[in-house]
C-alpha cells in the first residue's frame, strides 16, 4: 500500500472554506478504484492548517492517481487558496489497512 501524509498550510481567508474547495478533487480521488482513503483533518493547533491522510492499494494505483484529469485540475486550482508549497511524507508500507494500536487497546463491551 501506498501511504501519504500531506500538511496543507490554506491562506488564512480560505480556511474555512478549504473542505468546500477541495471537495471536487476529494470526491473524485475517493472514486477511483485503487483508493483505500483519502481523509482530511483540520489542525487543532493551527486553523490554517489541514492534514490530508491517503492511501493506495499499490504503485499502480498510484501512479494513476496522479495522471488523471481532476488531479491535474487540482494542480490548477487549489495552489491560489495554498499559503506554501504542501509538505509531504510518501511511503510504501506492506499492509493493504489499518491496524489496531495494542497499546491502547480497548476492551470487548466498553
Amino acid at each position: 500500500m501506498i501511504f501519504i501524509a500531506a500538511r496543507f498550510r490554506v491562506r488564512h481567508e480560505y480556511a474555512d472554506d478549504w473542505p468546500d474547495i477541495s471537495r471536487p478533487f476529494t470526491e473524485a480521488t475517493r472514486s477511483e478504484p485503487g483508493c483505500l482513503w483519502f481523509d482530511w483533518s483540520r489542525s487543532v493547533e493551527d486553523p490554517d492548517e489541514y492534514v490530508l491522510l491517503e492511501a493506495f492499494r499499490d504503485d499502480e494505483a498510484g501512479a494513476a492517481h496522479v495522471q488523471s484529469e481532476h488531479f491535474a485540475a487540482a494542480q490548477r486550482t487549489l495552489p491560489p487558496h495554498l499559503a506554501e508549497t504542501p509538505r509531504i511524507v510518501n511511503t510504501s508500507v506492506p499492509q493493504e489497512g489499518w491496524s489496531l494500536l495494542g497499546e491502547m487497546a480497548v476492551p470487548d463491551g466498553s
